[in-house]
């Protein structure tokens, strides 16, 4: 009776580990969506199957195998493809053409390769306004190109806090770039194309590594924290990824503009002087010579 006890409540704290990792990215419903998927590493594709999860159903939307027909269901036939032309690469993210409510759920992208074998990442779409719109941001931070960015995010102190998360917000797309249950000491592991660091651990300040940024790394980035009594809180900070380029290009407009103003400055003082200088010669009377004067006396 205690092994079956405890066997439930391993179960349950797995099926709550899942709930809160069951998808990878969530996308915004649109007539022309495109679900990211990329294998992030060199392995031989062997197969790839893209799947909608409807409940305890599942419904195969494409499979593919290098050198074989392609297998696409009569639903989807004409409203998706492969957004990259050359499907043999690890680039399998599928677009959608006219996509509509009925295409309102999860979806699974599942790699087969060899020697690693298995690789699945879930999308979950939704039918929501821009993401960033309910990400107002709590703060700033700049960095340059190349730079390893360190994302930080102070965890409440008067509550035990079970989870912690991390996420890339875009308008169109959530991204799960870390995530880490504290109790457990469990990690999930990113399928975020983008390589990013982390730690689980009982600290109050948890932080997030993006190695090398980049211009395209800029953006709003949320930390998501939730203690075992369901309170919540959340940290929103926007990564600003200075482009050298771009601020030379306003070094020039900058500087000329100092040196006009600076023009215009000097312009104006000599002709308050030269108007001053005028006026005095205007009022003062021109005073003869003393020699005339003594003449005519």
């Amino acid at each position: 009776m205690a092994y079956f006890t405890l066997l439930l409540a391993v179960l349950h704290v797995h099926k709550a580990w899942c709930e809160v990792t069951f998808w990878d990215t969530a996308v915004q419903l649109s007539e022309t969506m495109t679900l990211e998927c990329v294998y992030p590493m060199m392995d031989n594709l062997t197969q790839v199957e893209w799947t909608k999860i409807s409940g305890t159903e599942t419904v195969k939307i494409i499979v593919y195998i290098p050198n074989y027909r392609m297998y696409i269901d009569p639903n989807y036939l004409h409203r998706v493809h492969f957004l990259n032309s050359s499907v043999g690469l690890h680039n399998m993210s599928l677009s959608f053409y006219n996509a509509s409510e009925a295409d309102i759920g999860t979806y699974s992208c599942l790699f087969n390769t060899f020697p690693n074998g298995l690789w699945e990442k879930k999308i979950k779409v939704v039918q929501s306004d821009s993401f960033e719109i309910a990400a107002s941001s709590n703060g700033y931070l700049s960095a340059e190109p190349g730079q390893n960015v360190t994302l930080n995010c102070q965890l409440p102190r008067n509550w035990p806090v079970q989870q912690v998360m991390w996420e890339k917000v875009q308008p169109h797309q959530v991204d799960i770039l870390a995530s880490c249950n504290l109790s457990q000491g469990t990690r999930y592991t990113s399928k975020y194309l983008r390589t990013t660091w982390s730690k689980c651990s009982q600290e109050s300040l948890q932080s997030v590594i993006i190695p090398n940024a980049m211009a395209t790394d800029s953006g709003l980035y949320r930390c998501q924290s939730e203690a075992s009594t369901g309170e919540k809180e959340t940290f929103v900070v926007r990564l600003i990824i200075t482009d050298g380029r771009t601020n030379k290009h306003f070094i020039l407009p900058i500087a000329g503009g100092s040196v006009s103003l600076l023009l215009v400055i000097l312009i104006i003082i000599i002709i308050i002087f030269y108007n001053r200088r005028r006026r005095r010669q205007v009022r003062t009377p021109l005073k003869e010579p003393r020699d005339k004067q003594s003449k005519d006396c």
